[in-house]
């Protein structure tokens, strides 16, 4: 369990947002290079909707965009929600400007990733995954594939040794009397190895689709686990849910999709959770004004890019919560820019 019950010495924060932000240049360089949004908005102030329309943008990737020029202080928005420049983007991002930076972007226009996020804003359909041709699926068709499943659930893996623990600790007193914990789509079942090496009397279950099951199986064993955490195989959209759980935690799934797909998860987390259990939602949030933090705006846009869904706010999801029977305990920021939704199914 090396690394499971303890924090390392250090900090990796700043690196995995080295990782987490590479794609929020490109997306910057499409709305600068491609649609010239700040001479737009310059020009004709909107509200986000209306900045949909006039583009013709998908509202999925689109929010991601305006939350990166909000995070940046790129666009002010009023209290009717119309978005104008900021004086840094009247300045640096305006053609006209004496100090208009717009060329600067313009160079790296035709980067591959820059004209993925021109389809992405138009369609709403996620790009290829990083190295993957274009014959390829999405990420979501590609984690079918086990060579693909292994590598990136591995990458997934390695970073969940830190902030498992981190979440373990945020929740120590929700676990303190928990039982049975369902993860779904748990990966290879890092978080769930962390909860319970932090409450010995916890068992875990992961639910996971093949062929991700048997990575997790083999990492859980490796971690010395196996008799504690064991993995049923299901797709968690369509197959039945192991009952008899009083801890449901969604770990890093919610930002894989759109609100739809967030209500189903949540709906059938309400059947099967037991009558006064917990729901965790550990994900990377945004403040409820979308004004940041900049590094999970950063982080939103290679969600935008790659996968169904995006970054949301720790507020949306206290919504989706209460829409689906759930009552927020509230917030609580984790480590690594991450933070977990604490919610209680009724009695």
């Amino acid at each position: 369990m090396t690394g499971l019950d303890q924090l390392p010495a250090t900090d990796p924060t700043s690196i995995l947002r080295y990782r987490d932000g590479v794609y929020a240049i490109d997306l910057l360089t499409a709305a600068v290079a491609e649609f010239r949004i700040f001479d737009a908005l310059r020009d004709q102030p909107g509200t986000f909707a209306e900045i949909c329309e006039r583009y013709g943008w998908d509202e999925r990737p689109a929010d991601a965009l305006v939350t990166l020029c909000l995070a940046n202080g790129y666009l002010d928005q009023d209290e009717n929600g119309v978005f104008t420049p900021s004086q840094t983007a009247l300045e640096h991002l305006c053609q006209g400007s004496p100090w208009d930076l717009t060329p600067y972007y313009g160079s790296l226009r035709d980067r591959p990733v820059v004209q993925d996020f021109v389809r992405v804003l138009k369609t709403g359909r996620p790009a290829h995954w990083a190295g993957l041709d274009e014959a390829s699926d999405d990420w979501h068709g590609s984690m079918l594939s086990e060579d693909f499943a292994r590598t990136f659930t591995a990458a997934m893996d390695c970073r969940g040794v830190f902030l498992g623990k981190k979440l373990a600790d945020t929740v120590a007193a929700e676990l303190a009397g928990a039982r049975r914990l369902l993860d779904v789509g748990g990966g290879s079942g890092v978080y769930a190895c962390a909860l319970a090496a932090n409450a010995s009397q916890l068992e875990a279950i992961v639910f996971e689709q093949s062929p991700v099951d048997a990575i997790a199986r083999g990492k859980i064993a490796e971690r010395g686990l196996a008799d504690r955490v064991r993995v049923e195989t299901g797709d968690m959209f369509s197959d039945p849910w192991p009952a008899d759980c009083d801890v449901h935690l969604f770990s890093n799934v919610m930002h894989d999709w759109g609100k739809r797909e967030i209500h189903e998860l949540l709906r059938r987390s309400q059947e099967t959770l037991a009558a006064g259990g917990t729901v965790l939602v550990h994900e990377a949030f945004l403040d409820p004004d979308k004004r940041g933090p900049l590094p999970v705006a950063e982080y939103s846009c290679i969600l935008a890019h790659s996968t169904q869904g995006r970054c949301y706010t720790w507020s949306e999801m206290e919504g989706f919560l209460a829409e689906t029977g759930f009552r927020s305990l509230g917030y609580r920021p984790t480590g690594g820019d991450r933070g977990v939704v604490v919610a209680k199914r009724a009695e």
